[in-house]
């Protein structure tokens, strides 16, 4: 099988989905000519024409304004009239602006019309912390839409599962937060089969097996914490790595048979450590693995602070780490 980084299976996903349905259709701010702002879309403008009337978009992938809750009020728009669409914005943080279509109406959309319409729209978004990128481009939003019944989230690190994963969210029959961390594009990359198939929501993975204490975790804290797991490993501590993958609907199973298994759960995640999506695991070990824990449930995680810092030892200093995570679960080890 050949080798592929993550941004080359996005972009797989997404030229074989449109490949396959022609309700398929892929807009953003420059995903049509230019390509994307990191490529995603190179080439689909040419690739998948469109013959419509005159004043309609000349490609089944073409550009908006500059206008996100434009881009959200026109994928639910074209949901309920029978397309897939698969909105782009840019940046995570850009996502703010169209937090009420997004919320207020695709998340509603099945409830409010008594499961007369779904709303299979897509929004696939940049997420997460690289370097010197700061305050408006380093946001982590997965708590925030994880929060609202309707939609799904999820964040794939591994390339196998997140063409899988696209596949599966675009044939959805419901909204879907898909989020790419932007520091994996080009530096996560595994063996990836050819041609079509799909990875199921709300399935954990367990990328690294072990007895000691169970690391939770998802997006490019699975690179950072397989690192830690590593380094302890040589000291003779056992960690079991959780590959979340999927934040809302969440692999309560997996997790809970794991910190059974080991007595120790820490929990590791980019986004502020304050009410971040952490806390909803931690909670969920708290309530239903109490009786096995043998210390505290541990976070790692980013500070509540405003954002990203821009300069790069600032930045270090912001993000976990593999031996901020390390230290953590040897004082869970130890305690």
């Amino acid at each position: 099988m050949p080798e592929k980084r993550l941004i080359d299976v996005v972009v797989d996903g997404l030229r074989e989905e449109m490949a396959r349905d022609e309700r398929v259709l892929v807009f953003g701010e420059d995903v049509g000519l230019a390509g994307g702002v990191t490529g995603v879309t190179a080439g689909l403008y040419k690739d998948f024409p469109l013959h419509l009337p005159d004043g309609a978009p000349p490609s089944r992938c073409f550009d908006t304004p500059l206008n996100e809750i434009a881009i959200a009020a026109l994928a639910i728009g074209l949901s309920i009239n029978g397309y897939r669409p698969v909105a782009e914005m840019q940046f995570a943080d850009f996502t703010a602006p169209a937090f009420d279509q997004i919320v207020n109406e695709a998340a509603r959309m099945r409830f409010r019309s008594n499961g007369q319409f779904g709303c299979p729209m897509v929004i696939r978004t940049q997420y997460g912390c690289t370097r010197g990128t700061a305050l408006y481009h380093s946001q982590s939003i997965e708590a925030f839409y994880a929060h609202v019944p309707g939609l799904k989230v999820v964040a794939p690190v591994m390339p196998y599962d997140c063409k899988g994963m696209l596949k599966t969210a675009i044939r959805d029959d419901d909204p879907v937060i898909f989020l790419e961390h932007k520091r994996a594009y080009r530096h996560v990359k595994e063996e990836v089969p050819d041609g079509d198939y799909t990875v199921p929501f709300g399935k954990a993975k367990i990328r690294r097996e072990g007895g000691d204490c169970t690391i939770i975790t998802y997006g490019y804290m699975l690179i950072v914490s397989l690192e830690a797991a590593e380094m302890l490993a040589a000291e003779g501590v056992s960690c079991e790595v959780i590959d979340l993958m999927s934040i809302n609907p969440l692999d309560e199973e997996t997790v809970l048979n794991s910190v059974g298994k080991t007595g120790r759960a820490v929990i590791v995640y980019e986004d502020n450590k304050f009410m971040g999506f952490g806390a909803e695991v931690a909670a969920i070990i708290a309530e239903k693995a109490f009786q096995h824990l043998d210390a505290p449930v541990t976070r790692v995680a980013g500070p509540f602070v405003p954002g990203a810092p821009f300069a790069i030892t600032l930045e270090d200093a912001y993000l976990p780490n593999a031996e901020k995570i390390a230290a953590a679960i040897k004082k869970v080890v130890a305690f």
